[in-house]
């Protein structure tokens, strides 16, 4: 009698855990296989679990204090079906039309958004996260104003540097994780550059939107404390242009070049010297690959 065909293995690499996933988790919205996987991340990362523990225990509460109102009983004025409507196509239409304008009012007020918030945060604000013990010297404004790509790296660099509790979507320990989904996303090829030899360890990374389509950032930090972001987008307009540019945003200065239809920004709040040293190691870098 013959044997039934062995079925081969998914050997595919488990997706990193995102915050969409936890409060997936927490609502009991997913399904059971990610389910697990989410169970295994929280174990081996206590600070995300004690996060996840508080939603849930928000939601106890809500709970708890919302219970009563299932039990009232309806208005009695309160229509228990809706009025039949002669032209139901009409309302799919209209609710069509509000999904396609939303999703791109959504897309097209982002950069407004974080335009807003890039000036709120550089109002009289020093430096993204660096210490009085890092003195960075800041430029004075020699450098050129920054427009298309090298201003939104500058804007997401001001946005996420400071944050404390997640500054990366995807950590380091994920960084592998993180490759296989941000090259998936992107469509092409991207990996942080080692830069540990410089000072710099690499936190993590995460997926944003820019002016038509998905970005990297790649966030870094010193021993001081100081962070730097490396911004990789296809939205650019040459192939090449591997003249390294340097620009300023307030108090963020970025060097930016083009190469291979990738656009690459380097943003910090380090002087023009030191994001010189830390540029030519990552176009080095890219060099090898």
């Amino acid at each position: 009698m013959d044997q039934p065909p062995l079925k081969t293995l998914d050997t595919s690499p488990t997706p990193p855990v995102t915050e969409a996933d936890l409060h997936a988790y927490v609502d009991r919205q997913l399904p059971s296989a990610r389910h697990l996987q989410v169970e295994q991340y929280l174990q081996d990362h206590p600070e995300e679990r004690a996060r996840v523990q508080d939603w849930q225990q928000q939601n106890a509460r809500l709970r708890e204090m919302l219970a009563p109102v299932m039990d009232e009983p309806l208005p009695m004025g309160l229509p228990l079906r809706p009025p039949h409507s002669a032209l139901p196509w009409r309302s799919l239409a209209a609710g069509s039309l509000v999904a396609v304008v939303s999703a791109g009012a959504a897309w097209s007020i982002r950069g407004a958004v974080d335009a807003h918030a890039m000036q709120v945060a550089m109002a009289g604000q020093p430096a993204a996260h660096t210490p009085p013990s890092a003195k960075p010297q800041l430029l004075p404004a020699n450098g050129s104003a920054l427009s298309g790509f090298a201003q939104r790296a500058a804007i997401a660099h001001v946005v996420y540097s400071p944050d404390v509790r997640r500054p990366v979507e995807i950590g380091a320990e994920q960084e592998q994780a993180l490759v296989t989904w941000l090259t998936k996303r992107i469509g092409t090829k991207v990996q942080p550059p080692p830069l540990n030899a410089l000072g710099y360890r690499l936190m993590g990374g995460r997926l944003l939107p820019g002016d038509s389509g998905p970005v990297a950032q790649f966030m870094y930090e010193t021993e001081a404390g100081l962070r730097l972001t490396l911004y990789v987008t296809r939205e650019v307009t040459t192939q090449n242009d591997v003249q390294f540019k340097f620009g300023q945003d307030g108090p963020v200065n970025v060097f930016y070049w083009v190469e291979n239809h990738l656009g690459y920004a380097i943003s910090a709040g380090a002087d023009r010297a030191e994001l010189m040293r830390v540029s030519q190691a990552v176009y080095q870098h890219l060099q090898q690959d």
